[in-house]
């Protein structure tokens, strides 16, 4: 072999070695920057999931408060029923009672007439009154699952592109 052939072999052993050198800190890299991508994505997956793992606790959360308020009110509404029950009972026996004490046919009609009136007049403010206490028990009742559904509505609007 002469000095210029073993030149030439030195020359490719070296620019082979650079080129394995090089390859291989490339391939380090690219091993290195996918780990580390590997690791922030399922970080990002873990964080993700208990975003919703947590969402769907505070959606439970407000299902539960939400039937708490229902039995609540459901409650009120029966007691509130149950009292105007017997108050009416009540006033119905007092009326007959007082029916009874007529003397005459015309007193007996404006009694009549009077008790009439006055059991129109208290159903009416009676129905006006539960339908208040109902208004107002659906709005409470709702209120823990509204929220809830401007928690994901807001949710997903951070996922909007």
């Amino acid at each position: 072999m002469t000095t210029k052939t073993t030149r030439a072999a030195t020359e490719n052993v070296e620019q082979g070695a650079d080129i394995t050198k090089d390859m291989t800190a490339k391939l380090g890299s690219f091993v290195t920057d996918t780990q580390k991508n590997m690791t922030e994505n399922l970080e990002k997956f873990s964080k993700g999931f208990e975003g919703v793992a947590s969402f769907q606790q505070d959606n439970v959360e407000a299902v539960v408060k939400s039937s708490e308020i229902a039995a609540k009110a459901f409650e009120g509404i029966g007691s509130e029923i149950s009292a105007f029950s017997k108050k009416s009972f009540e006033d119905t026996v007092t009326a007959a009672q007082d029916f009874a004490s007529a003397k005459t046919m015309t007193e007996l009609f404006e009694k009549q007439t009077a008790f009439a009136q006055s059991a129109f007049e208290g159903w009416l403010h009676q129905a006006t009154k539960m339908n208040e206490i109902m208004a107002a028990a659906a709005k409470d009742i709702t209120a823990p699952l509204g929220q809830r559904m401007s928690a994901a509505s807001n949710a997903m609007k951070g996922f909007a592109l």
